[in-house]
């Protein structure tokens, strides 16, 4: 079995990187081959039993996707995108990444023909709600109306999975992220990428400057989960997919406030400040929570990490991490 990640080298490709060769197999079959793309090479372990290719490019070009299809992978992890943050500023570099990225990808593989049909797990995210839908408990059909480069490229992505499946029989699955926290790598510049920096600069005992207001609460979910669920939902039987856009995710919702009472239960002396910046204005109309039953009621997600047990993690991990770098 052979397997492609889009985004190889951001944190949940490299996550998911690390399970798949801990597991060295995915649904039973053995796997044979991992491609990890990204627009720079990928770290990976050069011990590795299964043989890993790293290859770069710009994903927005349809001549890139062509040539990552060629070897016909049975799996296909589509993670590869431009964050918030940096998408609202560099809106062209997120539009051709995000859009054009994924509908380059879908067309590839269609131009393989009816025998080509390989599983395909695009993420998406919950930007792609705006101020029509319920901030509180969004559900999964709420209205999509976002307002930012990264949320309307997303949802357009969502349209095309659709499209790709419903016209062509393509087995596009998605999930929309919540905020990811993980420690395996620093953080990239999101609007939830505060609640990753803030565990980095408890650890090296830094005060920490924090660009939304404290009580700004949003849906956030441990990498662990993240990984888990996208690994599910590629598992999951065909006939249990009913939803072709994207499936809503939750694991737990948090504020900046209530993270930092959580961290000073470790570090009692941890201070916060408030420098609010642009990533408000984006966070203000993104949901507070999530209803995602129709992910439990198809495939079974159900998240294993609350804000407690997964500070305890982070936390503890990044200790380990920054004393080796002593």
């Amino acid at each position: 079995m052979k397997i492609l990640i889009l985004g190889g080298a951001g944190m949940i490709g490299q996550k998911l990187l690390s399970l798949i060769l801990q597991k060295k197999e995915i649904k039973s079959k053995k796997v044979s081959e991992i491609t990890l793309f990204d627009i720079i090479n990928a770290p990976y372990p050069e011990n590795s039993s299964i043989p890993i290719i790293t290859k770069s490019g710009d994903i927005s070009d349809p001549k890139v996707s062509n040539d990552l299809i060629l070897s016909k992978p049975d799996i296909i992890f589509h993670l590869a995108a431009i964050v918030s943050g940096q998408a609202e500023q560099e809106f062209d570099l997120g539009w051709n990444i995000n859009t054009r990225g994924s509908w380059g990808l879908f067309e590839a593989i269609r131009s393989q023909g009816d025998s080509y049909c390989p599983r395909v797990v695009f993420t998406s995210s919950i930007a792609v709600f705006g101020d029509k839908a319920p901030l509180t408990k969004t559900p999964q059909s709420a209205f999509l109306n976002p307002s930012t480069v990264y949320g309307i490229s997303k949802a357009a992505g969502e349209n095309w999975a659709q499209y790709y499946f419903t016209k062509y029989g393509l087995d596009i699955r998605s999930i929309r992220y919540p905020g990811i926290i993980g420690y395996q790598s620093m953080p990239g510049g999101g609007t939830t990428d505060y609640a990753v920096d803030i565990y980095h600069s408890a650890v090296k005992n830094e005060v920490f400057s924090c660009f939304l207001d404290s009580e700004t609460k949003l849906p956030m979910m441990f990498m662990n989960d993240a990984v888990r669920s996208t690994i599910e939902l590629m598992k999951s039987p065909i006939e249990n997919i009913n939803t072709r856009t994207s499936y809503n995710l939750a694991g737990m919702s948090f504020s900046p406030n209530e993270i930092y009472k959580e961290i000073k239960k470790s570090y009692p002396s941890f201070r916060i400040e408030y420098k609010i910046d642009f990533r408000q204005t984006i966070a203000d109309k993104w949901p507070k929570s999530i209803d995602d039953n129709e992910a439990r009621n198809d495939w079974g997600w159900k998240p294993k990490y609350n804000l407690t047990s997964m500070t305890f993690i982070m936390l503890e991990k990044l200790k380990e991490i920054y004393n080796k770098t002593d």
